[in-house]
């Protein structure tokens, strides 16, 4: 890990502007401006530098960030970033920088002179009177004010304390937070509210016990929901916004260990980071110079958010925590170990998902039916859609005209008119009963949509209520499959849609038999896993009124293409003559649903 961390980071030192305080690395499109996106690209590089100088670990180049941070904070210096302002882009990168002044103050401030010292002091100061979101972003004056007392750094606590106060009443059980007042439930629970949470239980328990503990209580208890996220070989679920911050999905499993919480045996805490990070290796996410790209699988700029300027990647860097224990922690001494047998399915009802091991847990697959967000960019594909799978990821559209530029997998699509489609946006009333989800969604004021999902690995079932004041053509997606692989086997027709490659298998049958199957090629550069990509659908006409529409989606991976291997034994379930799982019955989806549902007459 520690020659990673070096490995990552010295493509961005040539970078570097002359007095240090900025890195350019590209284009900035992001809603703030130039100044504090080369803030952001330099400080955030700390999140793994500073772990790797409190273990003892060496990196060459300090002297050039500790220039940067003298000038940056110089309001005298052409450099200087700037005042923090309220709900300023600033504010977010002041946290690396308080937990470089808590963990390695030798590498990133005793070496500054006392006019240096000060300066930095009063600019990071005035940065903790900022107003905040309210949201994860109450933790970044608690980060700044870890890092000012380690320095001797004299200020109030009191607005820190209550901050962090409003941070807890977002606590929902179960170890889950919401990130503010709102529906997510995302990545941002374990690598903001805990992660932050953990760091703030290891560094202050002795002034503030009761918090601790409870902090560290409640990430224990997260973790045993959030293992159901990864496969058993590192890779998490693409699901919601800031997935450019790839490895980051993982940083709460090292945050564990640096705040001691061995909520797992330490063997497994450490083979679910290490996994993830070999899994993330593997994946084509840095350019020719070495630089993190914008995106998630690959170089895909139509991913970003309004927030997202070329460093934000750098966020990744919060994997590398456990680089700030000794090698004697048992973090590293322990023997990495292989992910437990869990469940096939696991309901997890204050995120509104549900997830699926597949594949003797090769590959994980999430439903969701509670969550939305309006705010970011393409909120509808990274929150709303039906399922979110490890192997073919997530679509974001391309366009909004056609079901090609709309890249509509696993979701539901209407329309009016044949070229403008509607997909669940924001999903309401949501409820789990019995692991069944469901959730309500209106497209048109005269449109209304009950939707169930029914997890039953490898399969998961979707039974719609259409209620419409219009006539409406549907279009259903099964996942995105790379369309890259030459050797493919397709079939569509009545009732159903199937395509079986080296990339994967993916079939959807209709199973009231009402629809027609077609293969859809959205426009590349649209999922977020591979690049170009087809999607087994489902297509429909209905006139105004009440219709029901049901149908079963199954995808493998690509080592399940073409038949299991002999040397594999087949998916329990499977059926004898096809070689694949057989989907639900109509008798068991009648038997889940609530009672008086007449979806299959």
């Amino acid at each position: 890990m520690r020659r990673l961390v070096t490995e990552l980071v010295l493509p961005l030192v040539p970078h570097l502007s002359p007095g240090r305080a900025r890195l350019r690395l590209g284009s900035n499109t992001a809603h703030y401006g130039d100044a504090a996106a080369e803030l952001e690209a330099f400080a955030r590089p700390l999140w793994g530098l500073a772990p790797l100088a409190a273990g003892g670990g060496s990196f060459e180049h300090w002297e050039l960030w500790r220039r940067g941070l003298a000038t940056g904070t110089n309001p005298g210096h052409e450099e200087f970033w700037g005042a923090v302002t309220d709900v300023d882009q600033r504010l977010v990168e002041t946290a690396a920088i308080g937990l470089a002044l808590a963990l390695a103050p030798e590498a990133v401030w005793d070496p500054l002179s006392g006019r240096e010292r000060d300066g930095l002091a009063a600019w990071l100061l005035h940065s903790m009177s900022a107003e905040a979101v309210d949201n994860n972003w109450q933790f970044f004056p608690v980060m700044v004010g870890l890092g000012l007392d380690r320095v001797g750094v004299r200020f109030d606590p009191g607005p820190n304390l209550a901050r962090l106060e409003r941070l807890e009443s977002f606590a929902l059980g179960g170890g889950w937070y919401s990130d503010g007042p709102t529906a997510q439930r995302d990545y941002y629970v374990p690598f903001a509210m805990h992660y932050y949470g953990l760091v703030y239980a290891a560094l202050a328990a002795d002034r503030d016990p009761g918090r601790a503990g409870r902090l560290r209580e409640r990430a224990a208890a997260f973790a045993l929901d959030f293992q159901h996220w990864f496969t058993s070989g590192g890779a998490a679920v693409p699901f919601g916004r800031s997935l450019t911050y790839r490895f980051a999905q993982g940083a709460f499993w090292g945050a564990l260990a640096f705040a001691g919480v061995e909520a797992l045996p330490w063997g497994e805490v450490k083979g679910h980071l290490m996994r993830h990070l070999r899994w993330w290796l593997g994946q084509p996410i840095r350019d020719s110079g070495g630089l993190l790209t914008l995106g998630y699988g690959y170089a895909q700029p139509a991913l970003a958010e309004q927030y997202n300027a070329p460093g934000s990647p750098y966020w990744a860097l919060k994997a590398f925590l456990p680089l700030a224990l000794a090698a004697g922690h048992p973090f590293w001494t322990a023997d990495e170990e292989a992910a437990r047998e869990l469940p096939a399915t696991s309901v997890q009802p204050e995120a509104g998902v549900a997830l699926m091991r597949c594949e003797r847990g090769r590959q994980v697959v999430m439903l969701s039916a509670g969550q939305h967000h309006t705010w970011v960019r393409h909120g509808a594909a990274k929150y709303a859609k039906f399922a979110y799978s490890t192997s073919f990821g997530f679509s974001v559209p391309g366009g909004s005209w056609g079901l090609e530029q709309g890249a509509f997998d696993s979701t539901l699509a209407l329309s009016d008119d044949g070229t403008h489609w509607r997909p669940c946006e924001v999903p309401e009333d949501f409820s789990s009963p019995g692991g069944l989800l469901h959730a309500r969604w209106t497209p048109w004021p005269d449109v209304e949509v009950d939707t169930w999902l029914l997890p039953r690995p490898p399969w998961h079932v979707r039974v719609h209520r259409l209620r419409s004041g219009r006539g409406l053509l549907s279009a259903e997606g099964a996942f995105a499959v790379d369309r890259d692989p030459a050797a493919h086997r397709t079939a569509e027709g009545p009732g159903h849609a199937r395509l079986d490659s080296p990339a994967g298998l993916c079939v959807i049958e209709d199973l009231r038999g009402t629809r027609s199957g077609e293969l859809v090629l959205p426009l590349p550069g649209t999922n977020v896993i591979v690049p170009r990509t087809v999607i087994p659908t489902l297509r429909g006409e209905h006139e105004p009124g009440e219709h029901w529409l049901a149908c079963a989606v199954l995808g493998l991976s690509g080592r399940w293409s073409s038949g299991p291997a002999p040397s594999d034994p087949a998916p329990s379930g499977t059926g004898p003559a096809t070689g694949w799982p057989e989907p639900p019955g109509p008798e068991e989806v009648s038997a889940l649903l609530p009672g008086g549902h007449p979806w299959d007459r």
